[in-house]
């Protein structure tokens, strides 16, 4: 599937965030309940990260031109960032609305209907939320990733909020619709901590996970015993779904230039196979050449 048709899932949050705020909010005005206000005001939040996120996904698409050689996957973790931040601001509109009722706790109305439309509001974020899930790991998507993990946040939210109005209903302790709101507003600012701490990692060219990088090694140190050659240098980057993986191959200097460009587009290809949306850049060098091997560190000038 084309990048750019990832879009059509950011719609479907999109609509899915329009439908539940309706449906949330209906909630609220027919109990009267704090924590359905906020599993309310959640959603707004909801809206507000599916338009970034479709805003992003247009733009991560786009192919790489002069002045983005290496492409625009890189916008997906501004997207994925936002949302983490809007997770954070959806925690502190909870608290907000339930803090006061701690003090001043409100007999809740027409409990069970509200009950029931949250139910629906919540299966459609769920079910949103497991598509978008899908997607974003089959295409490896971080802003859909960043987007499943909010809903279901949200769900979980909405969760927390039927449990207290329902216990509240049964026992008529008030302070409950607060607590428990409360209590699921700490839960998502982990989660929005979270995505946040993964959108730097990914704008700061943090290294691939250990498991590819450790395949990645394992690729080249089978060459080495094989072809008998060495190699160092090795970077690793993601940008989005998008890796990069830069690396100095050494083989013997009597290899003529036709030899060693046949065994780098061999290795480049195997390597393209193991890791999805991979970028390989190979520079080569003479084993025997004691030059070749003082650039291991980031930066040339370090054997100077």
């Amino acid at each position: 599937m084309a990048r750019a048709s990832l879009v059509r899932y950011a719609w479907l949050s999109v609509a899915a965030a329009v439908t539940t705020i309706a449906l949330k909010l209906w909630a609220w005005q027919l109990t009267g309940s704090v924590g359905l206000l906020s599993d309310g005001l959640e959603s707004f939040v909801n809206l507000g990260s599916a338009l970034m996120a479709m805003i992003m996904l247009t733009i991560a698409a786009r192919p790489a031109d002069e002045d983005h050689p290496h492409g625009h996957d890189k916008a997906e973790y501004f997207s994925s960032g936002v949302e983490g931040a809007a997770i954070l601001v959806a925690a502190v509109l909870i608290a907000i609305a339930a803090l006061p009722r701690l003090w001043n706790p409100q007999p809740l109305e027409q409990v069970g209907l509200g009950l029931g439309i949250s139910v629906i509001a919540t299966l459609i974020n769920f079910a949103t939320a497991r598509v978008l899930r899908a997607a974003g790991n089959q295409h490896e998507s971080v802003t859909l990733q960043a987007d499943a993990h909010h809903l279901m946040t949200d769900v979980w939210t909405s969760a927390g909020v039927m449990a207290a109005v329902g216990l509240v209903s049964l026992t008529g302790w008030l302070v409950l619709d607060p607590l428990i709101a409360l209590a699921v507003a700490a839960h998502i600012v982990w989660v929005g901590l979270r995505l946040m701490t993964a959108s730097v990692g990914g704008l700061m060219d943090a290294a691939l996970p250990p498991p590819e990088l450790k395949a990645v090694e394992a690729l080249l140190n089978r060459y080495k015993r094989e072809h008998r050659i060495d190699w160092h240098a090795l970077r690793t980057r993601a940008a989005g779904s998008r890796r990069f993986v830069t690396v100095h191959i050494l083989v013997p200097g009597a290899w003529s230039v036709q030899r060693g460009h046949d065994l780098v587009e061999k290795l480049e290809t195997e390597m393209c196979q193991l890791l999805k949306r991979l970028t390989v850049l190979t520079h080569l060098e003479p084993i025997e050449d004691a030059v070749s091997w003082q650039d291991m560190g980031l930066e040339r000038d370090e054997k100077n």
